[in-house]
């Protein structure tokens, strides 16, 4: 297993809500400003600003098999990306809840 993987993993199942994003990124904004909006606690990594971002945004795509990001975890699980978290609006505080973010 790649550092990077081992990394990405170890971030993940240490925290209840993860959103690998890049700075620039619109979706990504939108995203933190959904979880921000439900004062959810969670851990953003901006991929564009870690040296081994790249090596990290690959192991994203074997860990959840996707390569875009935001890529976002709740409770260690794959939720996808900016328009899956949009979508799952109304179970969000349930979700965040569950997994100790709020």
């Amino acid at each position: 297993m790649s550092a990077a993987k081992i990394k990405a993993q170890g971030i993940i199942n240490a925290n209840a809500v993860v959103v690998f994003s890049k700075s620039y990124c619109p979706y990504c904004k939108s995203s933190k400003s959904l979880l921000s909006q439900l004062d959810a606690k969670y851990l953003t990594i901006e991929l564009d600003e870690e040296s081994d971002g790249s090596a990290i945004q690959d192991a994203l795509v074997e860990i959840s098999g996707q390569r875009t990001v935001p890529n976002i975890f709740i409770k260690q699980k794959h939720i996808g990306g900016n328009s899956d978290l949009q979508a799952r609006k109304s179970e969000l505080p349930a979700l965040l809840k569950d997994a100790g973010a709020l």
